[in-house]
């Protein structure tokens, strides 16, 4: 390239970062709370820190996530990790781009995730590593006033926590049928990630 201005630059500076977007995030409340068993859950570090009001859109099924937090937030026992999200059972799907999804299971250094804020704004994150390990699970399901659904198995400890309005920090161990957590609804039917246009039931 032979650029003959800044403006020109400043043009190929723009096509090689990285794309940002934006999610349109909802509320929802929890409207049930089920000990679960014993299953493998993954944590998700990344090669960036999060920031406080920040983490990963996770859910059980293709159509609905919920913004599961970063340990980012002070702990009594243990140091904070910025870099990570206990984001869930295996078996759950993440938004790793705006519209496509992987299982945690999947997920390998070097992949990519987004970043979600609590305000919607996204950032595309590396994984450093994605660590499995058998932890006691507690299903949260929730329902949005419009009627969507969304459900996430997250690994039953207090350090576990969801995000709520205003970056509102919530461990999942005191959530209670009521609290409001945000989420995101996407397509309901996918493909190896990919949303389709054809009939899915997940049940």
């Amino acid at each position: 390239m032979a650029p003959q201005s800044v403006a020109e630059v400043e043009a190929l500076g723009r096509l090689c970062s990285p794309a940002r977007g934006h999610l349109e995030l909802k509320e929802y409340s929890v409207t049930e709370i089920i000990n679960a068993g014993t299953g493998d859950r993954v944590c998700v570090d990344t090669c960036s820190n999060f920031f406080l009001d920040e983490g990963v859109l996770v859910g059980s099924f293709g159509g609905g996530f919920l913004l599961c937090c970063s340990e980012t937030h002070p702990l009594p026992y243990m140091p904070t990790r910025p870099f990570r999200v206990n984001a869930g059972a295996v078996s759950s799907y993440i938004l790793s781009s705006h519209d496509r999804t992987n299982y945690l299971s999947e997920l390998r250094q070097g992949d990519t995730v987004i970043g979600v804020k609590v305000t919607g704004d996204t950032r595309p994150l590396v994984i450093g590593r994605a660590k499995i390990e058998t932890r006691p699970l507690l299903l949260i399901k929730s329902r949005s006033t419009d009627g969507d659904t969304a459900s996430v198995m997250l690994q039953n400890d207090w350090h576990v926590r969801v995000l709520g309005r205003a970056g509102a920090v919530h461990n999942i161990t005191e959530l209670k049928v009521g609290s409001k957590i945000l989420g995101y609804t996407a397509a309901s039917a996918r493909h190896v990630g990919v949303a389709v246009d054809e009939y899915c039931l997940e049940q």
